[in-house]
């Protein structure tokens, strides 16, 4: 099988340890000197780089988690002069505040090559065409494999945020060979495929690369059988610094992680200490190669489990299965990220105050999740005009849409619709599951 770069995906298990703690090092040395938020919590442990001289000693300093990008923004992790930086990106957070990651020239290579080398692993090749389908909150990762489906010289239809339909319109009339979508969208694609009669041997589709939702073997099944394409599996964050960080290869034996550019643990979830070989945890991730925006311990919440031995296609590279539960309270809605506070927030700037009672749900219509929020009729919000109301529910829908990425519906229910005086602290995942589709 061929490998895009096998200096770097083949190489010794021990010359790439050696690479790790090389490139790790300078990591560290760089976001000492130039971040503050790094070089006070090293001190605050007594650790200064030049003490870690293994990987194991990674272990020694503190994890990174979500709310320290809030509490640092907008550029207070950043490694470089603003005027190094070429490209900046934001995503969304737990508060009002969103991740902000910038790269500089060289970082944007580095990430076209992972992602060029996940799309080689996948079969892509020059003589493709590459249609990009993801909602709005996932708009950087278009742009990433844009970068790296070109540096392999596929043809791409950049991302465009259109309608189901119109998305079939160009998978049928521009003969898309390969589709970059999330399961949730492909699972709507396969479905409307069938229900304006077009016979899938019609599509010049073969490929589907499904991101930023955990596998679901039933609908990668359903792909193959129904649709008549290969299915493959990417894993990507907004932070670290995008989409297929770890990629799927012809052996599917688990997927593969550029760990030449991420240095991956398995951590316990609860006590934060390494779990053995084999055992699920929750994946820490470490920058190598990031100048920009270097990361150290970042908590991703996403749970996984190290896959041990070699992989038969040849690749040292270590490999992950991606496990369906998270470590934390955010939720997976079409390959983005969403938490409660969030919604909080974001309700309360709205409405000018937190409201009382709410509920948030995950729901599933015509194949589409959506996030639904339930507000109780409450005097003190809301007009007795039923047009009001109504005004206030599509401004409030609009606006959560476009702050989230994913589409939101408001409700407005009645007292006997919650179940308690206290509001959730959670979202409420009410999606159908796949068997009730036939």
């Amino acid at each position: 099988m061929p490998i895009w770069n096998t200096g770097e995906e083949c190489l010794d298990v021990e010359e790439r340890a050696q690479l790790q703690l090389e490139r790790l090092q300078s990591t560290l040395n760089r976001a000492y000197r130039n971040v503050p938020f790094y070089r006070n919590r090293m001190q605050d442990q007594g650790i200064e780089p030049s003490q870690i001289e293994a990987l194991a000693d990674l272990r020694q300093i503190p994890f990174t988690a979500r709310e320290d990008f809030s509490e640092n923004y907008p550029y207070g992790l950043f490694a470089v002069p603003l005027r190094d930086v070429v490209r900046i990106h934001t995503a969304q957070g737990t508060s009002l505040k969103p991740t902000v990651s910038g790269f500089t020239k060289p970082d944007l290579a580095v990430w076209r090559e992972m992602v060029a080398r996940a799309l080689f692993a996948a079969g892509v090749s020059k003589p493709d065409i590459l249609q990009i389908d993801v909602d709005p909150g996932l708009i950087n990762w278009g742009r990433a494999y844009k970068d790296g489906a070109e540096a392999i010289e596929s043809s791409v239809i950049p991302l465009t945020i259109l309608t189901p339909e119109k998305q079939l319109m160009l998978l049928r009339d521009y003969k898309t060979s390969v589709l970059i979508t999330s399961q949730s969208a492909a699972r709507q694609m396969m479905h409307l495929v069938f229900r304006v009669n077009l016979n899938p041997n019609e599509l010049a589709l073969k490929t589907v690369i499904l991101v930023g939702e955990p596998p679901d073997i039933e609908i990668q099944n359903r792909l193959r059988d129904e649709l008549h394409v290969k299915p493959w599996v990417h894993y990507g964050l907004s932070e670290v610094p995008g989409p297929a960080l770890a990629f799927e290869c012809e052996a599917r034996q688990g997927l593969h992680v550029s760990e030449d550019h991420c240095f991956p643990e398995v951590v316990d979830p609860a006590t934060g200490g390494a779990v053995p070989e084999g055992e699920p945890g929750e994946l820490v991730l470490t920058t190598l190669t990031t100048r920009a925006f270097p990361l150290v311990r970042y908590r991703t919440g996403d749970r996984v489990r190290l896959v041990p031995g070699a992989c038969s296609c040849g690749r040292s590279l270590s490999r992950i299965e991606w496990l369906p539960t998270r470590t934390d309270d955010m939720r997976v809605i079409r390959g983005v990220k969403v938490h409660h506070q969030q919604i909080l927030y974001l309700l309360e700037r709205a409405l000018g105050v937190l409201p009382p009672h709410y509920r948030f749900l995950i729901r599933s219509e015509d194949l589409r999740d959506f996030l639904e929020v339930w507000l109780k009729v409450d005097e003190a919000l809301f007009s007795d005009e039923v047009k009001e109301m109504e005004k206030l529910c599509l401004r409030l829908g609009r606006e959560l849409t476009q702050e989230l990425g994913v589409p939101v519906k408001i409700r407005l229910k009645e007292e006997g619709s919650f179940h308690s005086s206290k509001p959730s602290r959670h979202i409420d995942d009410l999606r159908e599951r796949l068997s009730s589709e036939s």
